[in-house]
């Protein structure tokens, strides 16, 4: 495979069409000064974006019927108890990643 100049270009445009709407933000209100409400609404975005993506996990939709993900949810309580103890994001995803090895072990 050669590479080409357009393709360079379009790698670098593609970075740029992806870089800027993430810093386009940070730069307009880095000397804004905003209300508390604003703050305090902000600070749940994360907790929701986590919510919405491991919740999305606990479900399948198999063509019109929705199933639970056992699996899922039985890695997902210890897991959540060690994020809860030890407030560390490495331990966490490394307490995730064995249980649901060690279930995937046992259950199949």
């Amino acid at each position: 495979m050669t590479t080409s100049v357009a393709m360079v270009l379009l790698i670098l445009g593609c970075a740029l069409v992806t870089w800027i709407p993430r810093i386009l933000p940070f730069i307009l209100v880095k000397n804004m000064k905003m209300p508390k409400m604003v703050l305090r609404w902000l600070a749940y975005i994360p907790v929701c974006i986590l919510s919405a993506l491991v919740i999305e996990g606990f479900f399948e939709k198999e063509e019109a019927i929705v199933t639970v993900q056992w699996l899922n949810i039985m890695a997902f309580i210890p897991t959540l108890f060690v994020a809860l103890l030890t407030k560390s994001l490495s331990k966490t995803v490394i307490a995730g990643v064995v249980t649901m090895a060690g279930l995937r072990l046992l259950l199949g």
